[in-house]
């Protein structure tokens, strides 16, 4: 399934002329390598002092968008462009835009975010090349638009802890095997709803059709583009009320996008996608647990306070959540994706740092990824039993996908874990507010 994208890139150059300092070169180091727990651990223990004026700023915002403390990372950017603009390249510049106004958005000052892409846009625009000044014009658009409404008022039921049920339904051939998650009990603007819950989505999605049906209310000038095995273009429209369960969600925004595809075959798998809430919406929610067990998803009404425990959790160059595991003992990591249907997949490197232990424990085979826009074919190896850790537990997975090939549609990270695999475990707990993610194994020895 395609995600939302916004990429989100940048380099510490040399042309900073950074002082010959080991400190100084670690945290550029951490930064260009998107190290996020490395540049935290480094944040956290040494001097401030002791840190280029640039790089301590630049470290708070990118630790605050990439560990989701907008808290931290909104008073940062604004420091970065007041005090250190000199030292930003355009592209630099660019990234800064995107990624201040993402974490405006995210605490609801969507008309902030625009305003100040739009000044960004005045004073830089003689330099820009036409693509950064369309994709910048547009995303200042989309904040200006939805300033007219309050993304995301939660409200729960009376008790403490919220329920949403869920059921795993079948997709595709059922020799494959393929499952997602089906949300139970609920509905957008009153009526009843089947909707996907996909982690590894960046933002909700629903159908054209689905749009209309629901009656979502379209916003004028909110070009998106939503990366898939083609692009697609869509636009945002707002849901008045999305009930889940025990939680009603007012002003829920939703990328409208078409889900057709010149592939009957492709289509019978995205139609199980016509409405999709991701990680958008977990992150409003603040804490998730998935019970693979009992068939839920719990969340408290109060929301936990941030502690100083070190994340596992950050977000990728796409703005997709990723937590850091290992695979047959290789660290690495990893998109958590229940809108895969498999097991999950590994790339290319992956194979190459373990091709002795592939090629002698699994065959050649190939794979058909249904996605938006048609079908990718990949040459790979289907591995059995390798062992997976997340959240202090290790499951194995009866076949994971290593893939041949890089003509994957994902990016910034190796590593796709599938719903199939996320059963495995009895529950996953996200904790949103600290970015840390722990499990549960499905059994719970007794020796």
């Amino acid at each position: 399934m395609g995600k939302y994208i916004v990429l989100l890139c940048f380099t510490i150059a040399s042309a900073l002329h950074l002082p010959a300092q080991s400190m100084d070169e670690k945290i550029a180091h951490a930064m260009n390598s998107s190290d996020w727990f490395a540049l935290d651990t480094l944040y956290r223990t040494m001097p401030k002092d002791s840190i280029h004026p640039f790089l301590e700023i630049f470290s708070r915002c990118l630790l605050g968008n990439r560990l989701n403390r907008p808290d931290i990372s909104i008073p940062a950017f604004q420091e970065l462009l007041n005090t250190q603009s000199e030292n930003l390249d355009l592209a630099n510049l660019v990234s800064t835009a995107y990624m201040f106004g993402s974490d405006l958005s995210r605490v609801g000052c969507n008309a902030e975010a625009a305003s100040m892409i739009n000044a960004i846009l005045s004073s830089a625009k003689q330099y820009l090349d036409s693509v950064s000044i369309s994709g910048l014009s547009a995303t200042a658009d989309r904040y200006a638009a939805l300033a007219a409404y309050k993304p995301y008022q939660v409200e729960f039921a009376p008790d403490s802890l919220a329920f949403i049920p869920f059921s795993m339904v079948p997709v595709g051939p059922a020799d494959n095997g393929a499952l997602l998650m089906h949300l139970q009990n609920c509905s957008i603007n009153g009526s009843e709803a089947d909707i996907t819950f996909d982690t590894g989505a960046g933002t909700n999605m629903i159908s054209i059709e689905m749009a209309e049906k629901y009656n979502l209310i379209p916003l004028d000038n909110t070009v998106i583009t939503v990366k898939g095995v083609a692009d697609r273009d869509g636009y945002i429209a707002i849901a008045k009320e999305l009930r889940l369960g025990d939680i009603t969600v007012r002003d829920v925004p939703f990328t409208v996008i078409s889900l057709s595809s010149d592939s009957e075959e492709a289509d019978k798998y995205i139609d199980c996608f016509n409405i999709v809430v991701g990680s958008e919406l977990m992150l409003q929610l603040k804490d998730v647990t998935v019970d693979f067990i009992n068939r839920n998803i719990a969340v408290p009404a109060i929301a936990p306070s941030r502690t100083d425990c070190a994340p596992n959790m950050c977000f990728s160059s796409t703005m997709n959540l990723l937590t850091l595991g290992s695979v047959l003992g290789t660290p690495m990591m990893m998109c958590l994706d229940s809108g895969d249907a498999s097991f999950g997949s590994l790339d290319n490197a992956f194979f190459e740092a373990n091709k002795e232990y592939i090629t002698t424990h699994a065959s050649r085979d190939s794979i058909r990824q249904a996605g938006i826009g048609g079908i990718i074919i990949t040459e790979c190896y289907t591995v059995p039993d390798m062992p997976v850790s997340m959240g202090n537990h290790i499951v194995t997975p009866a076949g994971l996908v290593v893939k041949l090939a890089d003509n994957s549609i994902i990016g910034g990270y190796g590593c796709t874990i599938g719903v199939k695999t996320m059963m495995l475990y009895g529950k996953m707990h996200f904790n949103l507010v600290d970015f840390v993610l722990t499990t549960e194994p499905a059994v719970v020895s007794t020796r």
